[in-house]
């Protein structure tokens, strides 16, 4: 794959799309590191739903937590704010599914800088009527990953942050990464993760490698490749976006293919049949069409 990507990177010098870093790691190794610009921690987006997941994972292999756990169960302090009964029926696999019937694009970036869910977003979530039955149709909302977030901490008893650190950040070398949070303090489940793309690429490697780093069990084979499967139909048919796992996209155009994925093409790809993972980090002037389609071109529907 490396003749690969050092197409993709000569393509993408040439069509200026704003890309800042391309790497590859393959068959156990970093291959190629190219930055277009200096590296720095910058903002995933939506990658960090990804994180999250992994979390939700951990906290169920250890058996602190269940897909089917009911969040007004987990937070029954919240019971007098619910103006749906139907919202008792929602579990953890919705929110992850992104099907929890609380409808779309709540708690999205520019809305949340105006003032949406203050002060206590989970009260702002759960009071909300419901558009559709737990489970039956996918609606993306960085609300729904916040939720899975809040119930990771209360379920394992500490700070979501502090238990991704103790059980992730730290073992895979990252640190104590930037985050941003809602206004309890909790990281925000959504988005907000500031990360180089080294670090970034580290949870590709991890499903990758089905669970385990450095000959360490991380993370539960069962849970990689529940996350990395189809979990639900998004509603969206093309060549690059169909299907959606627990946090994670599928990749039709490639067998087994997954990513984690953030706007403006924070992406991590994990090609399985390929050994491998592409990550890439652009700005946000970047010509995200324009990225898509030279991405697909020289690596997904190239290999």
């Amino acid at each position: 794959m490396k003749e690969k990507i050092l197409a993709f990177i000569n393509a993408l010098s040439e069509n200026n799309t704003g890309c800042e870093a391309v790497a590859l790691y393959q068959n156990g190794e970093t291959v190629i590191e190219h930055h277009f610009v200096p590296s720095v921690p910058r903002l995933i987006y939506s990658h960090t739903k990804s994180f999250v997941s992994t979390a939700a994972g951990m906290a169920i292999d250890e058996g602190k937590l269940s897909l089917d756990d009911k969040i007004l169960d987990l937070f029954p302090e919240y019971l007098p704010v619910i103006t749906d009964e139907g919202v008792r029926e929602i579990t953890l696999r919705h929110f992850l599914t992104m099907s929890s019937g609380l409808g779309g694009n709540n708690l999205m970036g520019a809305n949340r800088r105006k003032g949406e869910g203050f002060p206590d977003y989970m009260a702002y979530m759960l009071s909300k009527p419901l558009q559709y039955t737990p489970g039956e149709r996918f609606a993306y909302s960085n609300g729904d990953t916040h939720m899975a977030g809040c119930m990771v901490q209360r379920a394992v008893g500490e700070p979501l942050v502090k238990y991704l650190g103790r059980k992730l950040f730290m073992p895979l070398e990252i640190g104590f990464p930037g985050w941003e949070t809602d206004p309890d303090g909790t990281v925000f489940g959504g988005t907000g993760l500031y990360l180089t793309i080294s670090d970034m690429m580290k949870l590709g490697i991890l499903y990758l490698n089905e669970g385990m780093w450095n000959g360490k069990r991380i993370l539960s084979k069962e849970w990689v490749k529940a996350a990395g499967s189809k979990q639900i139909s998004t509603g969206i048919e093309d060549v690059w976006s169909s299907d959606y796992g627990y946090q994670f996209w599928m990749v039709p155009a490639n067998k087994n293919a997954f990513r984690a994925d953030g706007a403006y093409c924070q992406y991590s790809i994990v090609l399985p049949e390929q050994n491998a993972v592409v990550a890439t980090q652009c700005s946000e002037q970047n010509d995200t069409a324009a990225f898509v389609k030279l991405l697909r071109e020289y690596i997904i529907e190239s290999i």
